[in-house]
């Protein structure tokens, strides 16, 4: 953690612009004022394209605690509520084009009525609840499954809550460090170099107060935005609340402890995905742009009813250098062909809690058919980091068309050796 210089009244009486003195608390970490002075001055849709700039530039010069702390104003700013402590009962500045759609209707009804379980939300929720159930029905009965958007009776009923930031969950740093001590560096640096599509997997990736840490910020937090996806499936991503101490511990551990695989890259993005309890199988492939994909599964173990699926899916075949981002990871039909014709082979990781993977993002690669509990708290949660671009891979920068793979064999309690391998009579 950045320590932080004492503060004073006359702290913002030099910088006389609002974002240079936005800057100076920022620095100061004094977030409160940032708020309120956002709010005073009226902050533009341009000051949080600012804002958001800054979160992207102080992460390519790796001070994950600057970054974070831009996020964290931008975040609110974008998408808080009154019902956030923070925000002093206000609402955000220039709220977002906003979409409804059943799935993240009823994860909202579920996480409502979970937070009103557990005492963070009173009573006055029931109505928000019974709200979202209406709506939901009413698009349901009309077979609009998809985004739809937020129209003015919706948003009288449920636009104060509906995408926004109700409640964050505290998960401060850990102490003593939030990567478990049970797994090797060297020995998984070793394997994720030599294997030459890249990729390693590692069990017991984090120390049990980590792990419970981020499941609860996971569970509670009201960040899970992101509707543009099939079955139910709801992303939330740094910049728009995915965002907390203990999630960029982590991300600054990782570099600290595997240099040899993401050494200098910087974080470029972060994210999670949260599932429905259902997840056909393959709905998912794409490539990322990063040069490291770190995948760290959180539910428990238990949640999930099958044993054999419920993970990842990794091709033998990586994104063409020349294919664009909508190319390698918003064309299914594109990509699927691709494969085929390069008679891809794939390896499937099934899913365990507290379950790393690392690997080349270049490498295609879906979620395997999720079927977990219907239960709210047993929703696959899934946490991506990634780090560096995909034309810096000093590792992998060439992956051969066609490889064949074999399965990893069941891992030690440790950590997992190398899932990529050549055949031993390729190699003779």
């Amino acid at each position: 953690m950045k320590p932080q210089p004492a503060a004073s009244d006359t702290d913002t009486a030099t910088p006389s612009s609002l974002r240079d003195r936005i800057q100076l608390l920022v620095a100061q970490g004094r977030r409160a004022d940032c708020l309120d002075l956002a709010f005073a001055e009226g902050f533009s849709a341009d000051d949080a394209n600012w804002l958001s700039h800054l979160t992207s530039e102080a992460m390519r010069s790796r001070d994950l605690w600057l970054a974070g702390e831009y996020a964290y104003l931008l975040a609110l700013l974008r998408w808080g509520s009154p019902w956030h402590a923070a925000m002093k009962q206000r609402g955000p500045l220039a709220p977002a084009d906003v979409f409804l759609s059943c799935g993240k209707l009823q994860h909202d009804i579920e996480q409502f009525l979970y937070l009103q379980s557990k005492g963070v939300l009173g009573a006055e929720f029931s109505q928000v609840v019974d709200a979202c159930r209406s709506i939901a029905d009413e698009l349901a009965s009309k077979g609009m499954h998809g985004q739809v958007p937020l129209d003015d009776d919706a948003r009288q009923a449920i636009g104060h809550v509906y995408n926004r930031i109700v409640h964050l969950c505290d998960a401060p740093r850990v102490s003593g460090g939030a990567l478990s001590q049970s797994w090797r560096s060297a020995v998984v640096e070793r394997r994720y170099v030599e294997a030459v599509p890249g990729l390693v997997v590692i069990d017991d990736f984090l120390t049990d107060d980590a792990l419970a840490s981020l499941r609860r910020f996971c569970i509670e937090s009201t960040v899970w935005s992101g509707n543009r996806y099939a079955h139910g499936r709801l992303g939330a991503f740094l910049f728009d609340g995915f965002n907390c101490p203990l999630l960029l511990q982590i991300a600054e551990e990782l570099r600290e402890r595997l240099p040899h695989v993401i050494g200098d890259y910087p974080l470029r993005q972060l994210w999670g995905f949260k599932n429905a309890p259902h997840l056909p199988g393959n709905s998912t492939t794409h490539a990322d742009f990063a040069a490291v994909n770190v995948n760290i599964w959180i539910t428990p173990t238990e949640a999930n009813l099958d044993p054999g699926s419920g993970g990842l899916i990794v091709h033998d075949v990586d994104a063409p250098l020349d294919w664009n981002f909508d190319m390698y990871n918003s064309s299914p039909e594109l990509i699927q062909f691709f494969l085929q014709q390069q008679a891809a082979r794939s390896v499937t990781i099934p899913y365990r809690a507290n379950r790393a993977i690392i690997f080349n993002s270049d490498l295609f690669h879906a979620t395997a058919e999720v079927r977990f509990r219907p239960e709210y708290e047993n929703r696959r949660v899934n946490v991506t980091m990634l780090y560096g671009e995909r034309t810096d891979d000093v590792h992998h920068r060439e992956v051969s068309r066609r490889r064949e793979l074999v399965a990893p064999a069941e891992p030690s309690r440790a950590w997992r050796s190398q899932a990529f391998a050549l055949a031993r009579r390729r190699r003779a």
